[in-house]
């Protein structure tokens, strides 16, 4: 439930590092929960990480016999074994814990006490449309990055809003999308400058080691989510709920 004491609430830089620290702070262990829960979530892709260097088969003493073929025959199956297993949980899985994670941070921004089952709440709900969304803005702003870069960043800084329209407004993929792109019209520098100046704080993090990321991530994530929050109000697409009066 919201209630009148909100934060501050503009679209703007400064506005959405300064109280993306504030809710930060307000939801310290909750949120430093949820990015440790995300950081081990996306441990399981180091497993399928298989190194195809061709200086690792040993190939100056394939002689062609039948044990030296079924054994790199085996080798190579269970790489691409390991490796379609990555891609599935990278495409399937992954993106319902970050989508739900994501969701968290507004739930925060909103004075809302951050719920953990949102994490897995798109398993129930909505999960073809976060799979879909998170696929369709891999492949754009992937399409962007091979058209010479800029244009991928520009899509990426023009569809950051699309994985909170899925989570908090139900949309579908292609309707995330345009939302998205419409409500970050006039907001894609600031969405670059934010995404710049994440990169240094999380240099600052890892100088700081493993609590220092973490902290980092938190006011990152806080930081977007308030940006998000605050265009919403300003388009008049989320109206502040007065708190209730109690009756004498």
């Amino acid at each position: 439930m919201e209630t009148q004491n909100t934060y501050r609430l503009i679209p703007s830089f400064r506005a959405a590092y300064g109280t993306g620290w504030n809710v930060m702070t307000d939801n310290f262990l909750r949120l430093f929960l949820v990015v440790i829960i995300l950081g081990i979530l996306v441990t399981p892709m180091s497993f399928f990480n298989v190194d195809f260097k061709p200086d690792k088969w040993d190939f100056d003493h394939f002689n062609f016999d039948p044990e030296e073929m079924f054994r790199y025959g085996a080798f190579g199956v269970a790489a691409a074994f390991m490796g379609l297993m990555g891609l599935l949980y990278y495409f399937l899985l992954m993106p319902v814990f970050k989508y739900g994670g994501k969701m968290m941070f507004v739930q925060a921004v909103r004075r809302q006490t951050p719920d953990f089952d949102m994490l897995i709440s798109g398993f129930r709900k909505n999960y073809l449309n976060i799979i879909l969304a998170n696929l369709l803005v891999t492949a754009l702003v992937g399409i962007g990055i091979v058209c010479l870069i800029i244009p991928g960043i520009i899509i990426g800084c023009r569809l950051a809003f699309t994985a909170y329209l899925v989570m908090d407004r139900g949309l579908d993929p292609i309707q995330a999308a345009e939302e998205s792109w419409k409500l970050t019209r006039g907001q894609g520098w600031r969405i670059f400058l934010m995404g710049f100046v994440a990169f240094f704080i999380y240099i600052a993090g890892l100088i700081c080691l493993f609590i220092g990321v973490l902290v980092s991530d938190m006011w990152v994530k806080t930081s977007f989510a308030t940006l998000y929050h605050s265009v919403l109000i300003e388009k008049g697409l989320y109206q502040v709920e007065a708190a209730p009066v109690a009756e004498a």
